[in-house]
């Protein structure tokens, strides 16, 4: 029986607009570009392992240096039912990915930027740590727990995704939440702020989107 060994960290640039990174890029395996995401990794000077996409915005001189690079290319049709950063994303996982670094995609449509926020909390990758560097904010979804850090009052928004979450619990917060219900009508959990320089979350059940605003 085959057995797939997800360990790897995997860099996925995704198209839109792309601010300047606030905090340094983990240590990474692979990196893979959605669509337009490639000309971002590019002005990075990140070299790109695997394009993904239906290729409609990506700019052709970055195109044809991927091509000449021999870069991985997984072509879609344009008519298709999930978007480009859905598509990395599952070739990310595909690849053996256990954590997932998306950077960029904000800007540009409001839905595209709502579907986007929904993804990290799919179903399809519960056993992937996946989150989302995009304008000044850091996403996460929150399955268990997780560690955020940052520094003296920085926002902190906790949404629950589909669902309610239930025992929420947090630390190093100004309001604290233990063992409470956050419901997925609420916007109870908006515009928290950190005391220091960290803040723990917890969840018994659900899953949390944590959007935590880094500041300047």
């Amino acid at each position: 029986m085959l057995v797939f060994v997800h360990d790897k960290t995997v860099i996925v640039f995704a198209g839109g607009e792309m601010a300047p990174l606030k905090r340094p890029l983990p240590e990474f395996d692979l990196v893979i570009a959605a669509d337009s995401g490639l000309d971002h990794a590019t002005a990075a000077g990140v070299a790109v392992d695997l394009l993904v996409g239906d290729l409609d915005s990506v700019s052709d001189d970055a195109l044809t240096a991927a091509r000449e690079a021999g870069v991985g290319i997984e072509e879609h049709p344009p008519d298709k039912d999930a978007t480009d950063l859905e598509l990395a994303l599952a070739a990310a996982v595909r690849h053996g990915a256990a954590h997932i670094v998306v950077l960029g995609g904000g800007g540009g449509r409001i839905d595209h930027l709502l579907a986007n926020a929904m993804l990290l909390a799919s179903p399809a990758w519960s056993e992937i740590d996946v989150e989302w560097h995009v304008d000044s904010a850091h996403i996460l979804a929150i399955r268990s727990e997780a560690t955020l850090t940052g520094r003296a009052g920085d926002l902190l928004t906790l949404l629950a995704i589909g669902e309610p979450a239930d025992g929420v619990t947090t630390e190093g917060l100004a309001y604290e939440l233990t063992d409470e219900v956050l419901l997925a009508s609420s916007t109870r959990g908006v515009s928290n702020t950190f005391t220091g320089t960290a803040a723990r979350v917890r969840v018994r059940t659900g899953i949390l989107l944590a959007i935590h605003v880094l500041g300047d």
